[in-house]
């Protein structure tokens, strides 16, 4: 049985933790034997949606050139992990509408935790006014209504989460059953 292709969309907050989790989801799933991507949305800004700006129209186009790469990737067996905070909900509506193999895991952290987590230091440089329309601090970020699974970093920890996504994969069978699924169980806490 061939791989089936998925996008798995990490939306949240700057330091929710989105990176980190794709990170540790992709790492399982290239233990597993299985083709893997991840689509950071910093990294994409510098290559693909270079100068794009970040007023709300600018936003919504760069969420679709990374939903249309996304989209070429999974449709020949690639599990496609998209880390990108997606700030506006009708975007992210729009690709799971168009999207058939969409998950959208919501990395939830409190703002104080995020800030917290920052070593960029982007929120202190929101704060002060030197980065303008920052998620979060002056520009929105509209909390999914019905994410397909939410991650609370704060409360769990980045092998926890990562398990709950690859049981989600499992069982929307994107993981082909004869994976060990042993290393998917999420951790007693």
């Amino acid at each position: 049985m061939s791989q089936r292709g998925a996008i798995v969309w990490f939306t949240g907050l700057s330091g929710a933790g989105k990176t980190t989790l794709a990170q540790a989801v992709a790492e399982r799933l290239q233990l597993a034997n299985l083709k893997v991507e991840i689509l950071d949305g910093d990294v994409m800004r510098q290559h693909l949606c270079k100068g794009l700006g970040f007023n709300d129209e600018d936003r919504i186009e760069n969420i679709r050139r990374i939903g249309f790469v996304a989209n070429l990737l999974s449709r020949n067996g690639v599990i496609v992990l998209v880390a990108a905070i997606a700030p506006h909900r009708h975007i992210r509506a729009e690709l799971k509408q168009n999207i058939d193999n969409f998950i959208e895991v919501y990395v939830n952290a409190p703002l104080e935790i995020c800030e917290r987590r920052d070593v960029k230091g982007l929120y202190a440089k929101a704060r002060a006014g030197l980065i303008p329309n920052f998620t979060g601090i002056d520009a929105a970020y509209e909390i999914p209504l019905a994410p397909d699974l939410e991650c609370q970093t704060d409360r769990q920890t980045i092998t926890q989460s990562a398990a709950e996504v690859l049981q989600k994969l499992v069982a929307s069978g994107y993981i082909p059953t004869n994976c060990q699924l042993d290393r998917f169980q999420i951790p007693t806490r």
